[in-house]
């Protein structure tokens, strides 16, 4: 059986510090991003508890290789990707 996943892009409340990551719930791991579940994490470190960007995908190998393209992108291009999905910036985790 495939499993589906997610890729994801989370900030801090002032929108400077981005962290890409990949998951299959979602759910789940943005709420350990706000409750700093793991306590020593780069997340829990700066702050990054804002949901600003998700894209779903049917088998979590997609999910694991479009994070490594993010990842490889330009700060610009993850800028403009968000910018295009949530021009507010709002936090999308109540939408979950």
């Amino acid at each position: 059986m495939e499993r589906g996943g997610f890729t994801y892009i989370t900030t801090n409340k002032n929108n400077t510090v981005l962290y890409i990551g990949v998951i299959s719930d979602l759910k789940i791991r943005v709420h350990q991003h706000k409750t700093k579940h793991f306590a020593t994490s780069f997340t829990a470190k700066y702050n990054i508890d804002k949901l600003v960007y998700f894209e779903f995908f049917s088998r979590i190998e997609e999910a694991i290789a479009r994070e490594k393209q993010l990842k490889a992108g330009s700060r610009k291009k993850k800028l403009d990707l968000i910018n295009s999905k949530n021009p507010e910036w709002k936090d999308l985790f109540d939408e979950l």
